[in-house]
């Protein structure tokens, strides 16, 4: 087995000591065969949840900007998952054929009867909704999607206002901070004490509406995907405290 299957029960404790984690569509878990997952992005902590969640059930390839591949210990597990990297356009190094690279990885993956993890927005969102605007990659790949993979929506909520969200700070936060910090709340928090956030993770089955759509024009099909994220309403921001023994500060910048 390998090493990042065999740390995700340790890591899914440790974060549900942070995150009171509710999971709805669990049976979709025992699906067999290869599956598209693709989740809304509310904050850099969702995939990790995820991943620890879901590993127990699904050989995970994470398509993720290939900054995070470089990051010690991070990367390796990454890359043990034989996650396809995406050049990173914000900082200048964007690849004239990621898409290319994209669609190439991910249908590799499928065919290999994995499970490919990819974010239609690309990013975390910047406001309360999700918005996947003109992004195309998950458009280009559902419209050569194979016959025999389940493509499976999830819809994440709660996580809107937390610090590794764009409304913590206004703007996204640096993810090794932020990992670091998360570390040291826990143990300043005897790692049980942890005030708790609520998560629901909701996973739908739906390959043949995605399919449908995909038929469409890539406009119709984002939004397709913008409303069944924001199906539940926009998302209110929530902030909870680090620390159990002190009360809630919020830092300069955070969205209300």
């Amino acid at each position: 087995m390998k090493l990042h299957k065999l740390l995700a029960p340790l890591f899914y404790f440790f974060l549900k000591r942070r995150y009171r984690i509710t999971i709805k569509g669990g049976e979709l878990f025992k699906l067999e065969g290869a599956k598209l997952v693709i989740p809304n992005h509310p904050a850099q902590v969702d995939a990790q949840i995820l991943t620890a969640m879901t590993l127990k059930y699904w050989d995970l390839v994470p398509v993720s900007s290939e900054r995070f591949l470089k990051m010690p210990f991070v990367g390796f597990l990454m890359r043990s998952m034989h996650t396809v990297a995406v050049s990173d356009l914000t900082r200048g190094s964007r690849n004239s054929n990621a898409l290319i690279d994209i669609i190439n990885g991910s249908k590799h993956a499928l065919k290999m009867e994995r499970s490919v993890i990819i974010y239609p927005a690309g990013t975390i969102k910047m406001q309360a909704e999700e918005k996947i605007r003109n992004k195309k990659s998950t458009y280009e790949l559902v419209k050569e999607f194979p016959d025999h993979a389940s493509i499976i929506g999830v819809r994440i909520t709660g996580l809107w206002g937390s610090v590794w969200s764009a409304a913590w700070l206004g703007r996204k936060p640096n993810f090794g901070l932020t990992l670091l910090k998360s570390f040291g709340y826990m143990f300043a928090n005897l790692i049980f004490f942890l005030p708790k956030r609520d998560v629901t993770y909701e996973f739908v089955d739906i390959t043949e509406m995605t399919k449908e759509f995909a038929k469409e024009d890539r406009k119709t099909f984002n939004d397709y995907l913008e409303n069944f994220y924001n199906a539940n309403g926009i998302e209110e921001v929530k902030f909870i405290r680090h620390f159990f023994f002190l009360p809630l500060k919020k830092p300069k910048g955070s969205i209300r």
